[in-house]
């Protein structure tokens, strides 16, 4: 056993039961720092990828969080990282991950922090490349001789070469008589890929002759003639060979320069620079935890490892230069580096003395009464402070603009308006950086959405204004805007600030989308909300609303969205009940929630405490789900249209590379029509790029449709259940719970998760149901049926008396009387399988409950027929 110790400068152990192998680990500056620091790369076989840059305070320090800059999971096995230029029209560096079917290219950024726990890094993927075969290995370097970029060899496991030049894919060759793979390297100064075939013999092929395997003599001749001529001075480089015994060390043309016997079987080796002119250094890693490093031949030092390295790099780490990084197939990641001093354990001396637990306990309870006062005076931050740092508040001016703001707009005929909010901050501290955002829901749009103050003194008040349009030719979902305020508060401790965020809401008026319109007498949707006070004119309700041709008509309102399409309101004299009814079922939304608004408000001004609104009516699912049917087939409308414009990509590259072929041969050959194809193909894809554009924004249409629908249902089970704000909070959450739509992760899948999640939990039926496992990937579904299913189902167990809550304690269902619109849908171990014929027995009770529901007055309704 060695007397000499790898000095432990750094180390940390990665993951649980995580695998890691020789292509695992680099070492680059990989985030472009320009500091000439590099960061440790580590990728695993169970897909997680980790980037290091140790900052240890003392020598042998252990990991510490700041010292984790990313750990991202892929999803899938990482067999090598490397790093390079391998993007292009840029010459910084780029993170290549290999996996078994997939390369993968990232750029990795930092975002400077602004408290003590440092920089956030985070990766974007550049583009990536699925392979037909599956992958082993790979390498990269300047192919051919290239300038200021690096292609990527990949090695397959039947023996296949696959060159990528950067986004595209090159060309593919077989190396001849393959039977396994192996290990494989770039010469930079021959240009030539270097691997062992399996008859163990050292195989180099140029570049050249593969990528031109047709003209590959006369090319390399060509070659030859261009390495040989000249006067200039070359460098000699070598090629090492790990065998099992063995190290060999070899010239370009194969011939041996030396050859040592190893006593130990070999686990990893890395050759470097040595600072003697005409010789080699050589570290080797071997299976008895040993680290050799070779001068040549001559062994120069060895050291102990704790661990067996299966990977080993030297770089510049924190201004240290020549770390050995070691990496172990068990996840033993250590940085370290030579020295002379032994480690001698000296036991420490035990000092016995009785340990007084009644002193204990008084200490005990002393500190636990003091971290009482705190939490209830302050908690983590004192309250005072907390809301009294930053006060803001917003304002919508009553009137329109005198002059439109409103540009660029899509809406027809209507002369758009605009209205001004003038959002105000009072800061009672010294603020640094406030950066004020503003929200709005599409296509709502805003003539500034953001505002920055670098610092703010005391007591002072800055108030900034801005106006909002309608600019699309639908209507949002909602009529609320959000005013955030982030910002740095300095303390004693951090100079710069921590940073806070505070946030204020706002409602626009309906005028800003909507004009008085004529009375619907017909209508395809209607809803019947009720009331528990005497019917309130519309006339004092909507007073920017009425109009003029139709003054004796107090119960009837027409409305006119900039859009096009019409709403009709009606107020019952006999009855306590509004009717709603539109062409369109999302069109209900907006003025549904506006009554009721307004009805609140006017009786909060009466001085009437116990005004209630309630829904007794069918519930319109299946107006619901035709919506649900629109926006997923969007979706699955834009993946094909992305497939096939992938398709027409590839096809088009394709027909490049044989043009570039064919026009750089020095014997004009006929083009046989790759011309007209690549002009058909060109228009193709023009062609399948418009019309993915296009349905981007009909599904970002139809995705504002549905969330006002989603809207609309949320508040119709509240009103039928009668639920507390809590609960309807929940129901936001499971129905609402993205803010904007894609194609990777959609509205269906996250829906169905989180209704599925309240099905086996607090609307479960049984324990049984409770210890059902969700699935822990959202992916598209095949179709919406089973999302269909479980929003009926939810809608059944809230009729039979289920509570949301989020908790599973009260996950038994409560006895009451069902209402009108919802019947039963028997519950049984093939529920899920019959839902869809219940639900169809739902619908039919419900149009027959309908009929059976006393509704308004016809008679007191003026010139509205129901």
């Amino acid at each position: 056993m060695s007397l000499f110790k790898a000095r432990d400068w750094w180390s940390t152990v990665l993951g649980e039961k995580e695998e890691f192998d020789q292509g695992c680990l680099c070492l680059a500056d990989v985030d472009n720092s320009g500091n000439g620091q590099d960061k440790i790369i580590v990728g695993s076989f169970m897909g997680y990828l980790r980037i290091f840059s140790p900052h240890p305070v003392k020598t042998g320090d252990g990991a510490q969080a700041e010292d984790l800059l990313l750990e991202v999971h892929l999803r899938e096995p990482i067999l090598q990282v490397e790093v390079g230029k391998f993007v292009s029209g840029t010459e910084m560096l780029h993170l290549a991950v290999l996996h078994s079917r997939k390369l993968c290219v990232y750029a990795v950024s930092g975002t400077l922090g602004n408290v003590e726990h440092g920089n956030q890094y985070q990766i974007k993927l550049m583009y990536e490349h699925n392979l037909q075969r599956t992958a082993c290995n790979m390498t990269y370097g300047s192919f051919g001789g290239v300038k200021g970029r690096d292609l990527i060899c990949i090695q397959s496991m039947d023996g296949m070469l696959m060159v990528f030049e950067q986004e595209s894919y090159a060309f593919g060759r077989f190396l001849p008589g393959s039977l396994l793979p192996g290990p494989l390297a770039y010469s930079s100064r021959t240009d030539s890929f270097i691997t062992v075939s399996s008859c163990r013999q050292v195989e180099s092929y140029k570049y050249q002759v593969l990528a031109f395997a047709t003209d590959a003599d006369k090319r390399q001749e060509t070659e030859q003639q261009k390495l040989g001529s000249g006067k200039r001075l070359v460098s000699a480089s070598s090629v090492f060979v790990l065998g099992e015994r063995n190290f060999y060390c070899l010239k370009d043309n194969g011939q041996i320069r030396f050859m040592k016997k190893l006593d130990c079987s070999p686990s990893c080796f890395l050759p470097y620079c040595s600072v003697s002119e005409g010789t080699i250094n050589t570290l080797i890693g071997n299976h008895n935890n040993m680290l050799h490093i070779y001068q040549d031949v001559t062994l120069k030092w060895a050291t102990q490892l704790p661990h067996i390295p299966v990977a080993v790099k030297v770089g510049c780490l924190h201004d240290l230069k020549g770390v050995i990084v070691t990496l172990s197939d068990n996840g033993h990641l250590q940085c370290s580096y030579l020295g002379t001093d032994p480690s001698l354990f000296q036991a420490p001396k035990v000092e016995s003395r009785e340990l007084n637990y009644d002193e204990l306990d008084v200490e005990l309870k002393e500190l636990q009464k003091i971290i009482r006062d705190v939490n209830k005076t302050q908690g983590v931050w004192p309250m005072t402070e907390r809301e009294d740092d930053l006060t803001v508040s917003a304002v919508v001016l009553p009137n329109f603009d005198s002059v439109s703001q409103a540009t660029n707009v899509e809406v027809g005929t209507d002369l758009v308006p605009s209205v001004t909010v003038k959002v105000t901050l009072q800061s009672r501290l010294a603020l640094q950086k406030a950066k004020l955002s503003l929200y709005v829901q599409p296509p709502l749009v805003l003539t500034c959405d953001q505002f920055t103050f670098e610092f703010m003194a005391p007591e002072m008040t800055r108030t900034v204004a801005f106006s909002v349009y309608l600019k699309g030719s639908y209507i949002p979902s909602e009529l609320e805007g959000n005013a955030v305020v982030s910002y740095s508060r300095p303390t004693d401790r951090n100079p710069d600030g921590i940073p806070r965020v505070i946030q204020c809401k706002f409602r626009l008026p309906l005028k800003l989308i909507c004009l008085p319109g004529q009375p619907s007498k017909t209508a395809s949707h209607k809803l019947t909300i009720d009331t528990n006070k005497s019917p309130v004119s519309l006339l004092s309700l909507f007073p920017g609303f009425a109009n003029q041709s139709d003054d004796d008509q107090v119960n009837v309102m027409g409305f006119r969205f900039l859009g096009g399409s019409r709403v009709t309101l009606l107020a019952s004299k006999t009855s306590q009940r509004y009717r709603i009814q539109s062409e369109q079922f999302e069109d209900l939304w907006l003025i549904t929630n506006e009554l009721i608004l307004r009805l609140q408000e006017y009786f909060e001004k009466q001085g009437i405490k116990d005004f209630a609104c309630s829904f007794s009516g069918s519930m319109p699912l299946q107006e619901y789900f035709e919506l649900i049917d629109h926006h997923f087939e969007l979706r699955i409308n834009g993946e094909k249209l992305e497939e096939l414009l992938s398709e027409r990509a590839v096809q088009f590259r394709a027909i490049q590379r044989r043009l570039l072929t064919r026009f750089k041969d020095k014997t004009p050959a006929p083009l046989q029509h790759l011309d007209t194809l690549l002009d058909g193909t060109y228009k193709q894809v023009i062609a399948l790029a418009d019309a993915i554009e296009e349905n981007q924004d009909n599904l970002f249409q139809s995705f504002t449709r549905l969330k006002s629908a989603t809207h609309l249902v949320i508040l119709l089970i509240s009103l039928w259940q009668k639920l507390s704000a809590d609960q309807v909070t929940i129901l936001e959450a499971a129905f609402l719970p993205l803010q904007q739509d894609t194609q990777e992760l959609g509205w269906e899948e996250t829906v169905d998760a989180a209704i599925s999640h309240l099905l086996k939990t607090c609307l479960s039926k049984s324990s049984k149901e409770q210890a059902l496992n969700l699935s822990s990937q959202l992916n598209i579904p095949k179709d919406t049926s089973r999302l269909k299913k479980h929003i009926t189902l939810l809608c059944d167990r809230l009729a039979k008396g289920g509570r949301l809550c989020l908790s599973t304690d009260a996950a038994v269902p409560h006895t009451m009387v069902m209402p009108g619109g919802c019947t039963t849908i028997p519950e049984s171990d093939l529920e899920e399988r019959s839902v869809e014929q219940d639900s169809t027995e739902l619908f039919a009770n419900h149009r027959h409950l309908l009929a059976e529901t006393p509704m308004p007055d016809v008679s007191s309704l003026h010139g509205v027929s129901d």
